[in-house]
């Protein structure tokens, strides 16, 4: 009975050993199912791929995993071969690790898409195809698709209802993009980049690296970038300015639709910088001389201009002087008519022409006083505007009248 546990202890110690050196002198890699590991190709066939991945077996790709494979990758396979597999099954028949060199690519492509899309980094990427909706580009061995509503706006891609929208589109293929990836779903098989992102990222670094430049007096050239009824935005490379409708002439602008077109090149001068809000003022016309500057030379105080109606107050009616209308000028209320005026349209139409006579003028100010009623009583008296200037200077505008000036001037 003693010598019997003796042989057992023997025995189990002998079995002890052998497992102990089998572990020693074998590979103790240990994969699991969808992980991607590196390995030597050791055998290549029409039937398999074995591949060394330093497990406890060999791992091999089966025929029908090989057929996934681009032919011409396949014929670059030889023994010796550093290649990368994803672990289908650790366990497969006959205890054989089941590989695939195709899903290994989709995964290392939908790991770089996730680390992109992390990063927020771009990558340049040659376009392979188009469809109606947009460009099909890819990722590592990921289809990647960039929807034609993420292209540059520059592009002009038509509206995908229009018919010329898959030829745009198939003139962009094999050409290179710059491109943000904006969405990662394994599950859909769905991965979407952006071009539109990639330049709103590039434009707020331009903004934020021009805003720290830009000083008022600078004069910059833009391109007329949009067009409202206040005025036209103009991109300076990177960050719009505003060039608002009163700064666009010194003669009367209905729209900016009048003076532009979108994509038009221009030269302004910056005249407000607002770092705070990221907001720059820009001028046109003061890349001009100012028609204010030299006025005492061209009228005098009495003397009779045509001018013509342009708006109305409740302080009275603005004109401007014909063939001269970068000067506009107002007509007090109780300017225009000898008669009480309730309101100004009870006495002049916009549009209208009327003969006015030079009250008050302030160059530095950019403002001038005007008469309706004044001119019409030195046309009934006949009376010339030199000789009456020349014998009787008019006094300055003193109390109500000259503060309805400058708060009318103001509106």
């Amino acid at each position: 009975m003693k010598a019997d546990l003796i042989d057992e202890s023997k025995d189990a110690a002998e079995t002890g050993s052998m497992a102990e050196l089998l572990e020693h002198y074998l590979p103790t890699c240990q994969v699991k199912r969808g992980q991607v590991v590196q390995g030597t190709i050791i055998r290549v066939s029409p039937q398999e791929i074995v591949v060394d991945i330093g497990a406890k077996c060999e791992g091999t790709v089966l025929n029908r995993e090989i057929e996934k494979m681009d032919p011409l990758d396949v014929a670059d396979l030889q023994p010796g071969s550093e290649v990368t597999a994803y672990v289908i099954n650790p366990d497969g028949p006959g205890g054989a690790i089941v590989l695939s060199m195709a899903r290994a690519q989709q995964e290392e492509g939908w790991r770089r898409a996730e680390a992109l899309l992390k990063s927020k980094k771009s990558i340049k990427l040659e376009v392979i195809s188009a469809n109606r909706g947009g460009l099909i580009v890819r990722v590592g061995s990921v289809r990647g698709f960039v929807p034609a509503s993420q292209l540059d706006p520059r592009r002009r891609i038509p509206r995908i209802s229009d018919t010329g929208c898959h030829d745009a589109l198939s003139d962009v293929v094999g050409s290179q993009m710059e491109l943000q990836v904006i969405e990662v779903d394994r599950e859909r098989n769905r991965l979407i980049l952006s071009e539109r992102t990639v330049l709103g990222q590039r434009r707020a670094e331009e903004a934020e690296s021009l805003l720290d430049k830009l000083k008022e007096g600078d004069v910059c050239q833009g391109r007329i970038s949009n067009l409202t009824h206040f005025g036209a935005f103009v991109d300076l490379g990177g960050l719009d300015g505003l060039l608002h409708l009163s700064e666009i002439s010194w003669r009367p602008v209905g729209h900016p639709n009048d003076m532009f077109q979108l994509g038009q090149e221009i030269e302004v001068v910056v005249i407000n910088v607002d770092r705070e809000r990221q907001q720059v003022a820009l001028s046109l016309k003061r890349l001009e001389s100012d028609p204010w500057v030299n006025i005492d030379q061209r009228y005098k105080v009495g003397q009779t201009v045509e001018g013509r109606i342009t708006r109305l107050t409740k302080w009275g009616a603005f004109a401007r002087i014909v063939g001269d209308e970068a000067i506009e000028g107002l007509i007090h209320i109780s300017e225009l008519d000898e008669a009480r005026v309730a309101h100004p349209r009870d006495a002049v139409r916009t549009g209208e022409v009327h003969m006015l006579r030079v009250v008050r003028i302030e160059a530095d100010r950019h403002r001038m006083a005007l008469s309706l009623k004044q001119a019409k009583a030195e046309e009934q008296a006949g009376t010339d505007w030199k000789s009456d200037y020349e014998s009787s200077q008019e006094p300055p505008l003193e109390g109500s009248m000259a503060a309805a000036l400058n708060e009318a001037m103001q509106e």
